[in-house]
């Protein structure tokens, strides 16, 4: 028993640890050399959204911003709604990677000041920081961390972050529908 708790407490954390940091260079490698498949996604319509946020937000403190795609899609999708909620799922199973990094309990991040930050604002409010951390884009990567350092339940990290996401990406998505709208009325 004692050596079945041993390989839990030790063995389960550095193989969830080394499986995100394998999940992080492919994704990285692929973006990097082959930047235009990414964009290729756009054209699979509602899902090209939920693909294109689950990829992105997979990498963990890396800037792989997809607001342009999530406006883009909005604007020549016939629901912008749908682009968001679409992209809104797909952003929060991306950020599982995040939670991951935190759960193995791994130090990953240096003990910065703003990471502490995050980290007390998570252990005070739980999924309610996790909520209002989603709604914007930075910093969120140590906001998931910190919920696993912290062993925030998973399916509360999922909601709250689903729910912030989905709101930030249907706003996106709204604004490049409604920015197109403008400009064509300006054109003609």
């Amino acid at each position: 028993m004692d050596k079945q708790g041993w390989l839990k407490r030790n063995i389960t954390p550095l193989l969830t640890l080394l499986l995100v940091i394998a999940i992080i260079v492919g994704i990285s490698y692929f973006y990097k050399n082959y930047p235009g498949r990414i964009d290729e996604l756009k054209t699979y319509g509602y899902l090209g959204a939920f693909l294109i946020s689950l990829v992105l937000n997979a990498t963990v403190v890396l800037p792989a911003g997809n607001f342009i795609m999530i406006a883009t899609l909005g604007a020549t999708l016939p629901s912008a709604t749908m682009v968001g909620l679409a992209g809104g799922v797909g952003a929060a199973i991306g950020e599982i990677t995040g939670y991951m990094v935190g759960y193995s309990g791994r130090a990953i991040v240096q003990k910065q000041k703003i990471y502490t930050r995050l980290e007390d604002w998570v252990r005070r409010w739980g999924a309610v920081a996790i909520f209002f951390l989603s709604l914007v884009p930075f910093f969120f990567d140590l906001a998931g961390i910190a919920a696993g350092v912290l062993r925030l339940p998973l399916w509360k990290f999922l909601l709250a972050c689903w729910l912030g996401r989905t709101i930030s990406y249907i706003v996106i998505a709204l604004s490049g529908a409604l920015g197109w709208e403008v400009v064509l009325r300006y054109l003609g």
